[in-house]
Parts: structure tokens; sequence; C-alpha cells
């Protein structure tokens, strides 16, 4: 389930540029982040909007990333994201994407869920390494590895805070996942959706991780619940 804005309107979310920081590396950057919010493609001029460039340098950044196969055109000139993303993403988490995909699928034919991986990116977010979703149910939520979302929002982030020891302002939700072992939300991410998550115990040194299921109606929460932390001890125990 995916939501789309304005190109323009999406700047923020990204991280801000400084003095200590290559700024044409940086807009070619975000070009590559605008084109992951939009699958469908951009224009040149789309992307200098959404960069804050004028046309012309926009043009220069995408002719270099299409140069290194990280974007490319279609026949109506727009500018999708390109094969190269792919061999420079496959080392990262491979180990732990390998481990965990059976777990995930295992998880999302009982459950008839979909089922997500998610690891900690910063001290204020966190985001979706894989998803897996259900054979088995008609209907289901769908959204795209990649996605950030702030870690107090959401059971995957509520989950791993509930990890860490209590903290002064911390969401009551998070001492209530730290006491039952997992979190729920709902429409916290998407709008309707119910999240149960819980955190993945990982070797010191490593990412914080969570398994989690999303799912539009909770008939037995305590059973989903149940099914979702013995998916989290089965990838610690194979981490391990």
């Amino acid at each position: 389930m995916n939501h789309s804005t304005a190109p323009g309107s999406e700047r923020a979310a990204g991280a801000q540029l400084d003095s200590g920081m290559s700024k044409t590396l940086h807009h070619g950057l975000e070009i590559l982040e605008a084109l992951a919010r939009h699958p469908h493609g951009l224009s040149v001029t789309d992307l200098a909007e959404a960069v804050g460039v004028h046309r012309t340098v926009a043009h220069r950044l995408v002719r270099t990333l299409e140069a290194h196969r990280l974007c490319r055109r279609d026949h109506n000139k727009r500018i999708t994201l390109g094969a190269g993303l792919v061999t420079l993403a496959e080392p990262v988490e491979q180990d732990l994407r390998t481990v965990a995909r059976p777990v995930m699928e295992e998880l999302a034919e009982r459950t008839r869920a979909t089922v997500h991986l998610v690891l900690r990116e910063s001290e204020t977010e966190v985001r979706a390494l894989l998803v897996v979703e259900p054979r088995n149910a008609q209907v289901h939520i769908a959204f795209r590895p990649g996605q950030i979302h702030p870690i107090d929002r959401g059971s995957a982030g509520l989950a791993m805070l509930a990890g860490l020891p209590a903290a002064p302002g911390e969401r009551p939700e998070v001492e209530t996942a730290r006491e039952r072992g997992y979190a729920s939300t709902r429409g916290e991410v998407i709008a309707t959706m119910f999240g149960i998550s819980a955190l993945v115990p990982r070797r010191r040194g490593e990412p914080e991780t969570t398994i989690g299921i999303s799912v539009f109606e909770v008939d037995d929460e305590p059973a989903l619940a149940a099914a979702v932390r013995a998916a989290a001890r089965q990838l610690s125990t194979l981490l391990h």
C-alpha cells in the first residue's frame, strides 16, 4: 500500500545538507530517494523541483546516475531507478535476509498477514529491510522494502524501544510492549492498519531488528502475538 505526494513536497524528509558534505553528491542521492518514492518515474523537471536545483543541474545529475546504471529513462523520458542499485544493495545484510526469509514465509502463511523485517536505521528512524506477503490470503497489505518510518511510530519501532531501558518521556505503549514482549499499534504507519512486532535478540553491535506482521483486522491478538514472538525467537536462534 503506497502513498505518493507531489515531488516538491518531500525534501524535508531526507538528510539535511551541511558544510561538511558534498553538495553535488547530496543532490544526486536526493534524486535517488525521490525516484524511490515514485516507482512509476519522474521527469527531469519533477526531479529538479524535488531536489531544489535548476533543471540543467538535474539533467547533469541524471546523466551521471544513468552512466552508473543507478537510474534509467523510458520512451516517455520519465526517469526510474536503475538495475545497478540491485548490485549495490545485494550485499547489505545479505546473511540476515537469507536466514530470515524462510522464517518470514512460515509466519506469513500461518497468520495470513504481510510480514516485515525492520532494522534500526538511526537514533530516530527504522527501515523495512525485507517484506514477505502471504500466498494464502485474498486481501493483504503491500508495501516496499526500504521504507523509513520514525522509531516512535508503529509496532516495529516501539518493539525496538521496548528492548531498551526505560527512558524519561517514552510513550506508555513502549512500557506496555516491554511488559508483554511485543508491541502492537493501529494506524500509525498506514491508516487503519494493525501492526504487531517483536524484537529479535542479536549479538552486541548488530543493528536492532524486529519481525512483525501487518493486517487489516485483528481477531485474536494474543494468538497473532504468540506467532510473532515465536518467529522472533526462531530467527534469533538461527542468527546465533
